[in-house]
């Protein structure tokens, strides 16, 4: 069983009076994480899994009294899935403010849907935590350089979901195909109650072809017949779905700055090959270049999320054309990185950038420098 960086901070926040919270895109691993929690724990636990129906009606809208039957025998409950159970957040308070000796820990698929429950009900009494697919960290922590670019490359091909990245070559296609045809779309479609996801499906492979440039909502909506309205509302779904992350750009309304862009990345890159139908190796594919971006930006959000290391992300570009892939804003101080996977690539750097933001930084990020930019401590 893999280890996994989050499982440390979770155990540290225990018996704090908060609901531990564990968010991620389903198939990340949450169910096997909280099992291996509460399996290793010498504390009396108890596992509830609120797709059964039983465990639903349990826990909706009953009294204290009737909560305290469901967990008394327990110090550590696991409620897997909470945003299938009505009011949860409401049933949460009640728990956390009348048995504080208790740790709930409440785990979800869909942001969108679990936040919204317990949000207001749970201000000031729950601790948040993400859970991506494998990190990059996770699977090359006992590697050595030369096992790392291997590891690295398949990456690159077949993303880090578990499920995937622990199969052989043929199986994790036949994997990807599984997770994307059957979960992919699974709290949207339960929860906005729409219809077959193909519009769903044609705006993602629509950005999968995008990969590293700008969107536009017109653009979506004329290539794919719907208006830039209801474009922006399936982006917003997809983003609260985890299936796909939103970089802004950086602009200080300076006049030949770009204002109000935006790109998608996706939180795994195996999805995003399935979409376009492509593991070729890497040394044929023409779109590696958006592959690396996604790449280090979204390994680079799993390491500050887990080190809980806090930092505004953008990237930047003006009217000339000149352009940043990534920006990060910390301590007054904005570091920009260029992604480039040839060794031998060059990157000019805009100067522009510099002189308009005294005292920032540039690098350039390829296979050799990754883990520089990847492990830098803000």
């Amino acid at each position: 069983m893999q280890n996994r960086t989050i499982e440390i901070s979770i155990k540290k926040s225990f018996f704090k009076n908060q609901v531990i919270v564990l968010y991620g895109p389903r198939r990340v691993g949450k169910t096997t994480l909280v099992k291996k929690i509460i399996a290793e724990s010498e504390l009396p636990s108890v596992y509830y899994q609120a797709d059964d129906p039983q465990v639903r009606d349990s826990f909706t809208n009953k009294s204290v009294p009737e909560l305290f039957n469901l967990i008394k025998n327990y110090k550590i409950v696991v409620i897997d899935e909470a945003q299938n159970i009505l009011n949860i957040g409401t049933t949460l308070k009640l728990i956390v403010d009348n048995y504080p000796e208790i740790q709930i820990i409440a785990t979800g698929s869909s942001s969108f849907e679990l936040s919204n429950r317990i949000n207001e009900p749970l201000t000031g009494r729950k601790k948040v935590f993400f859970l991506y697919p494998f990190s990059l960290d996770e699977v090359t922590r006992t590697s050595n350089p030369i096992e790392k670019k291997s590891i690295l490359k398949d990456i690159l091909r077949f993303g880090l979901y578990p499920q995937v990245y622990t199969s052989s070559t043929p199986e994790k296609k036949e994997m990807l195909d599984e997770i994307a045809s059957s979960y992919l779309y699974k709290d949207i479609l339960s929860f906005e109650k729409l219809k077959y996801p193909t519009a769903l499906e044609s705006l993602l492979r629509a950005l999968a072809y995008q990969l590293g440039s700008e969107v536009s909502f017109s653009n979506l909506g004329n290539l794919l017949n719907l208006d830039q309205f209801t474009v922006q509302k399936y982006l917003e779904l997809l983003e609260k779905a985890f299936v796909i992350f939103r970089l802004n750009n950086y602009s200080t309304n300076k006049r030949k700055e770009v204002k109000q862009s935006r790109k998608y990345y996706f939180y795994d890159l195996g999805i995003r090959n399935w979409l376009v139908k492509n593991y070729d190796d890497l040394e044929l594919r023409t779109d590696i270049g958006g592959i690396w971006e996604n790449f280090c930006i979204l390994e680079r959000a799993k390491y500050l999320d887990y080190s809980r290391g806090s930092t505004n992300k953008y990237f930047w570009r003006n009217y000339n054309n000149q352009e940043i892939d990534y920006i990060e804003e910390y301590s007054g101080k904005l570091n920009g990185y260029e992604f480039k996977w040839g060794l031998n690539k060059k990157s000019k750097m805009p100067e522009n950038f510099l002189t308009n933001y005294p005292g920032s930084s540039l690098m350039k990020v390829d296979p050799d420098s990754f883990w520089q930019f990847y492990n830098k401590v803000i």
